[in-house]
Order: C-alpha cells, then sequence, then structure tokens
C-alpha cells in the first residue's frame, strides 16, 4: 500500500535484498534479515516476499526485456538495473498492480539512488522510457519464445548447462520443472510430536492449511508465516519443512533401539525427524563437518526435544564404530529442486564443479555401506533432479534398491525402480531424490 508521493515498503525492501544479493548474501537470509528490521505485517511482508524472490528467479528474462528496451544496455547503472528489474518483474508478472501504477513506483524508486539531482532525474527519465516500452511490447516478446527450444533458458530465467542437465535427466518432464522452479515455493511445517499434541500447532496457525494423507506431520500452509518469529519454532513445536524433505526420514523409518547415523546431518531437519519418529528411543549419531553448524544442530536438537548426537568431522574419513542399522545420506548437492525456496542458487552453481560434487557424492554413500551392518539399511535423498547426482549415483553402488513405492505410490522414480522422485510441477513441494539401499 502507498500514499501519495509514497514508494511502497515493499518495494523499498524489494530493492534492499536485490543490493545485498548482488553483494554475495543469500536471497532467503536477506530476505529474512529485512523483514525483522521492516517489521512488516503479514499481507505486506508476501507482497515484498514476491518482488524480492520474483527478480532474482527471473533476473535472466528480465535482463533480456531490459536490455531489449535499451540503445545501450552496457552503460546501465548496476543499481538502476536492479530497480528496473523489480519494475519489469510487477509489469509482466503481476495482475494485482495496473502498469501505469507500476511504472510510477519504479521510477520513484530510482530517484532514491543517491546522486546529484541532475543525475537523479536522468535515471528517472531512462526508467521511465525503459518502463513503457516493456508494459507495451514486453509481454508479446515474451510470447513469441513459445516453442524454440533453443529459447527455453531465456522463457524459463534458467541457465543453459541447467536447461540440458533438466532436459537430459526429465525427458518430457523437463519443461513442468522448468516452470515450476519460478513458482511460489511450498509453504509447510512439520509438526514436533516430541514437544507436543497436534492439535496445539492447528491452534496456533491463524490461517488456512491443510494435511497430506502419506504425511501425518506434515501441514501445507496456504500462505507464508515467519515460523521463526513464532511461539511454535520457540517451544519446538514445529519446524519449517517441505513435504518432500520430510520423505527421507519417513523411508528409513527408524525404530526404537536401532542405532542410526545421519552423515551430513546439518542444519538438522532431518535429524530431528528421525528422533520424533523413533520417539526418542533410538541411538541417533549426526555427523557434521563444520563446528559451528555442528553446535547450531545442537541447539536445534535442545529445543525440539530431540536425542541426537552431534559429532563435527568429515564423514568420509572420520573414525565411526560400524555396524549402524540404518545411515541416512542427505549429501551437499546442486539443488536443483529447490530453486523456488532459493531463488539464487540458480546463479551461484557453475557446471564445472559438478564432476567433483558427485564424487563427494559417491564417496559419501560408499562410506556409508561401508559403516552399515548387515541387514541394514541406507537411504540417501538429494534435493535435486540431475540424473547424475540421484539415481547414477546409487547404480554406481551396485547395492540392490528396495522398493518403497508402495508406501509413496504417487512418487515413483520414472527411471529408477523403487525410488521416489518429487517434482514441484506435479505435487507442489520441493524436487527430491530418496532411494533406499539394502545391505
Amino acid at each position: 500500500m502507498t500514499t501519495d508521493g509514497q514508494i511502497s515498503p515493499e518495494r523499498l525492501m524489494a530493492l534492499r535484498v536485490l543490493r545485498r544479493v548482488a553483494e554475495g548474501a543469500f536471497a532467503d537470509r536477506a530476505f529474512a534479515a529485512e523483514a525483522r528490521r521492516a517489521d512488516l505485517d503479514p499481507r505486506t511482508r508476501a507482497a515484498a516476499m514476491r518482488l524480492s524472490y520474483g527478480p532474482v528467479q527471473r533476473r535472466r528474462t528480465l535482463d533480456w526485456l531490459i536490455d531489449g528496451a535499451l540503445e545501450r544496455p552496457g552503460g546501465l547503472e548496476p543499481d538502476v538495473r536492479e530497480v528496473l528489474r523489480v519494475g519489469a518483474y510487477e509489469l509482466i508478472w503481476s495482475d494485482r498492480v495496473p502498469d501505469a501504477a507500476a511504472v510510477d513506483q519504479t521510477v520513484r524508486l530510482v530517484r532514491t539512488l543517491h546522486g546529484v539531482p541532475r543525475r537523479r532525474t536522468a535515471r528517472a527519465g531512462l526508467v521511465n522510457a525503459v518502463m513503457r516500452r516493456i508494459a507495451a511490447d514486453g509481454k508479446r516478446r515474451l510470447a513469441s519464445l513459445e516453442g524454440d527450444p533453443s529459447a527455453a533458458g531465456i522463457r524459463h530465467s534458467l541457465p543453459d548447462w541447467i536447461v540440458e542437465g533438466f532436459e537430459s535427466s526429465l525427458g518430457e518432464l523437463a519443461e513442468g520443472a522448468m516452470a515450476a522452479a519460478n513458482d511460489p515455493a511450498e509453504s509447510a511445517i512439520r509438526w514436533n510430536p516430541l514437544r507436543g499434541p497436534r492439535r496445539t500447532v492447528e491452534a496456533a496457525l491463524q490461517m488456512a492449511w491443510h494435511d497430506d494423507p502419506f504425511l501425518p506431520e506434515a501441514l501445507v500452509l496456504e500462505g507464508p508465516f515467519a515460523l521463526e518469529d513464532s511461539e511454535l519454532w520457540a517451544r519446538g513445536r514445529a519446524m519449517g519443512q517441505s513435504r518432500a524433505s520430510m520423505l527421507p526420514a519417513r523411508v528409513l523409518a527408524p525404530r526404537p533401539g536401532e542405532r542410526i547415523l545421519d552423515l551430513c546431518a546439518a542444519p538438522g531437519a532431518k535429524a530431528t525427524h528421525l528422533a520424533a519418529l523413533a520417539a526418542n528411543r533410538a541411538e541417533i549419531v549426526c555427523v557434521e563437518l563444520h563446528e559451528a553448524r555442528a553446535q547450531a544442530l545442537r541447539v536445534l536438537g535442545r529445543r525440539m526435544g530431540a536425542r541426537i548426537q552431534v559429532i563435527t568431522g568429515d564423514a568420509r574419513t572420520l573414525e565411526l564404530d560400524d555396524g549402524f542399522d540404518a545411515v541416512l545420506v542427505d549429501p551437499p548437492c546442486t539443488g536443483l529442486g529447490v530453486l523456488s525456496s532459493r531463488p539464487d542458487v540458480r546463479w551461484r552453481r557453475r557446471p564445472e564443479a559438478l564432476d567433483e560434487l558427485v564424487k563427494l557424492q559417491r564417496d559419501l554413500l560408499e562410506r556409508a555401506i561401508e559403516l552399515t551392518r548387515p541387514g541394514g539399511r541406507v537411504v540417501y535423498s538429494t534435493c535435486t533432479l540431475l540424473a547424475a547426482e540421484n539415481e547414477e549415483v546409487v547404480r554406481a553402488t551396485g547395492v540392490h534398491v528396495a522398493d518403497v513405492t508402495a508406501q509413496f505410490p504417487h512418487l515413483a522414480h520414472p527411471r529408477l525402480e523403487g525410488a521416489l522422485l518429487t517434482l514441484p510441477s506435479r505435487d507442489r513441494t520441493d524436487g527430491f531424490f530418496v532411494a533406499r539401499l539394502e545391505i
């Protein structure tokens, strides 16, 4: 909302977030910090999130539109480009604001940049002209890309190497996955039974939500919710977690009395989920490479009431007793299944780093197999959709993949029998791969 002569707080906040991302900050962390500082009401916060994440996600498409409306794109100031990204995003992907209002607010926004009056006037004139050109012709230009396979990266705002990876890994499902990468992220929480009954969580939610018939601990919220600013978080009664991220612990199915290893445990959503599913009657050992993250995991475990042992070290070489009944391996990955909730991931990942990442994943999975007793099980999961990080890593072990699709028949992997694959376009949650190996 604005009053005469003012700029809406969500636009001001979006520009601050985009500038912090340009300086190297992660978009989700920058937004969380700015949202706390601004103390926005829920409706304005939701609008600010959309205007902060959208221009980051759609950066390639927006720059294509902006450059097409400029005579000399290379001369555009970086901060002015950030302002235009916010404004052009509203013109193309928001039907809540009339074009004239979006143009006016963008011109006002660019005037907040530092500079002498003459410079500010020149910027305002440039932004006004570019915005009007995009308002007049931007949607037609985008429509001209439909059906052009070579333009998928521009259309979906993805680097070409990710487009190629999705197409080779997902086949006919790739188009939907690429489109969903720019949709709003799922808003879901996991009820923690270690801190009280589910009705306590339900009563604290002041918004609409719905269940998932396959995940009794999941509550899918029909709007954004600042969980970490709530009593639910402070008392450990709920964890912010997508339904896809709840699958690995469910597939591992911890039982009381078992020795369970979480080989790449931080930040701890899955480790605390394992403790909850075992009713705190399993021995759960968590390994984390970095001490700061390990300490944060210990703090999380205490708040969630989860009995976990946290060890710091490299999971590939750390001395550990073997004979675990079950091991969870959720290794570092490209994160290409969570592009909605982590909008800047697509721009941070580099294709040349993929081989090294896959080697790490294979090493961690092999170590997990070594540490598992005969008759035990290993669950391998990632939040990516690339076959090189998923089914190819599992197949390389030569270990039998158990069929867990009876429990989740709607999530059966199309190319690896027995495994699961969630697709944001189909399942309205993060993209995850989950396989259980029988040792």
